[in-house]
């Protein structure tokens, strides 16, 4: 019985033995069977034959889907420098074999193996992805945006534009991440934020504050019932609304100030005469009232700049008159010293009327002895209010319409008549270009605008001057009359000298959507550009002088309005 056991026992080990090396004979350099990679078979083949099987049957490209901040993009693997690494595929594989137990092998060799699938081994070049990634997110990449503040036309209101954070994709670090392991599907890439320098929250206390400061504001003028008003659109124009909080215009703030107070103050009048009945009558004096201006000013602009004022009083102080009645001439003993004339044919009804009014206000003005004559002093203000209208002007280098168009006849004739009585010249200006209505004089002429251009001479007589118009609309002439005591001397003003001449350039259309399709109106016209001098001979008991009046008009073009088409 014993011996019969011992026998059955030698017998299972010889046939496991027998097995055993049947098992390693058959199996030696194979890949078990039921083995895959990436879904091909390559059970029982050897590592070359699964290679080369491997490389027959090319895999199915997986997509990678790469999230950068907002953005999303699903593209081939490829793209990124994937590709199949077949070797390690086939290591993968043979590792799996031999790691094997007999029983695994023993269920193989009887063709009970179970199946396994190993994937595909991949690898990626990280140059590749970064540089397909950097691509992919260029228009990522920003500088960051300042906050910009800017004045809403059509609200009219301040705004904001609102900032905008830098940004700088990371596609280096999503590429090292693709390359360590080229089996992932989804890839996030790194976006860094930094912000702008100024934010729309830094901002925009400014911005509310440049708000509140948009409001009608008005001047008085202290002692007095004169008063101006600025509109908030005005007062919106006097600061600016920037990063640093509000700025004040300095510039525009004083000129504002300048024409506020030209409006609210109420200067001395001198004696003067008056035409009654054909017979010059004296007019006495008036004590006014004027703006201190030092004063006034700082006031005027710390109202600006507090939201909370609506109105400020302006610090005045008396202005006393230069001239009295009993300073006056006697009319009788005045002579004619000097006259100069001018026409204005083919001017509009609105230019007549500002030549009527300016003569009619210059007309009786006197000049005291050694003091100054001053355009805008005789006249006045060029305002509605003080009766002047709407007419063509010459601005920013262009003829449009304004208001005191015409008023320059009348400076123009008075200078004529005033340079040739021989009176120094304390400021004149020119016109930009030829006016036809102060010719033939060319260049003997003299442009005004109310504030900032006037004319002035000053009166190196013996005694006071008088001024008297004679305003002949019927026949379109104007003369300018200069009397007072005549000074010993002669006067000669010489026709202009042409130095330059400068053809005028061509014509320019510009488009003007009010008008209808295809019509044409000409808004200004050409003029030729001349460089002139006009030279005054001045004789008297201390000799001969001379001065020069030059004059430099730009060639001026012709410009036409156009309908759209």
């Amino acid at each position: 019985m014993k011996r019969g056991y011992a026998i059955a026992v030698s017998a299972a080990a010889l046939l496991g033995g027998a097995l055993a090396m049947g098992l390693a004979a058959g199996d030696a350099g194979r890949l078990a069977p039921g083995l895959s990679v990436g879904g091909v078979p390559v059970g029982g083949l050897t590592p070359a034959e699964a290679r080369a099987r491997l490389a027959d049957r090319p895999p199915a490209v997986p997509q990678v889907t790469v999230q950068a901040a907002e953005r999303t993009w699903t593209l081939p693997a490829t793209r990124l420098g994937w590709q199949p690494d077949l070797d390690a595929s086939v290591a993968a594989a043979v590792r799996v074999s031999g790691e094997r137990d007999l029983w695994q092998r023993v269920r193989g060799w009887m063709g009970q193996a179970p199946t396994q699938e190993l994937p595909l081994a991949a690898r990626a070049d990280e140059a590749r992805a970064r540089a397909a990634l950097e691509a992919l997110t260029r228009d990522l990449a920003a500088q960051p945006r300042d906050a910009v503040i800017f004045f809403d036309k059509v609200a009219r209101r301040y705004a904001l534009k609102p900032d905008q954070p830098g940004r700088r994709p990371n596609a280096a670090a999503a590429a090292r991440a693709y390359a360590a392991d080229p089996s992932r599907t989804r890839l996030l890439l790194p976006v860094t934020e930094w912000p702008a320098r100024a934010t729309a929250a830094q901002l925009r206390p400014h911005v509310e504050r440049g708000n509140r400061l948009m409001r009608p504001l008005t001047v008085t003028l202290q002692g007095t019932d004169s008063r101006g008003t600025l509109t908030a659109l005005q007062v919106a124009d006097l600061y600016w609304v920037r990063e640093r909080g509000i700025e004040p215009d300095e510039k525009t703030l004083r000129a504002a100030f300048d024409r506020l107070t030209d409006a609210v103050d109420r200067p001395a009048q001198n004696a003067r005469f008056r035409l009654e009945g054909g017979q010059l009558v004296k007019v006495r004096e008036q004590a006014g009232r004027v703006t201190d201006r030092q004063v006034a000013y700082a006031a005027f602009r710390e109202a600006v700049l507090d939201p909370a004022v609506t109105s400020v009083v302006l610090a005045s102080k008396p202005s006393r008159p230069t001239l009295r009645l009993a300073d006056l001439p006697i009319p009788e003993q005045l002579e004619l010293i000097a006259s100069g004339t001018s026409t204005y044919h083919g001017s509009s009804r609105e230019r007549r009327v500002n030549v009527a009014v300016a003569a009619q206000k210059l007309h009786g003005y006197v000049v005291p002895q050694g003091g100054e004559f001053s355009f805008l002093s005789a006249v006045g203000g060029i305002t509605p209010e003080n009766g002047f209208v709407g007419g063509l002007i010459i601005s920013g280098g262009r003829t449009v319409e304004g208001l005191g168009g015409g008023v320059c006849q009348v400076s123009t004739t008075a200078f004529r008549a005033l340079y040739r009585a021989g009176l120094p010249v304390l400021e004149r200006h020119q016109h930009s270009y030829r006016v036809g209505y102060y010719e033939p004089e060319v260049g003997f002429e003299a442009a005004v605008y109310d504030p900032g251009l006037d004319l002035r001479l000053k009166n190196d007589t013996n005694g006071p001057l008088f001024i008297a118009t004679k305003n002949d609309d019927a026949n379109s002439r104007l003369e300018v009359q200069v009397w007072g005591i005549k000074p010993p001397r002669t006067v000669t003003v010489s026709p202009a000298v042409i130095h330059r001449y400068t053809p005028h350039p061509p014509a320019q259309y510009v488009v003007n959507p009010q008008l209808a399709p295809g019509a044409v109106r000409q808004v200004d016209w050409a003029k030729d550009g001349y460089d002139l001098s006009i030279t005054r001979t001045i004789r008297d008991a201390s000799g001969t002088r001379t001065d020069q009046t030059k004059t430099s008009y730009q060639p001026w073009r012709a410009v036409y309005e156009v309908g759209p088409r």
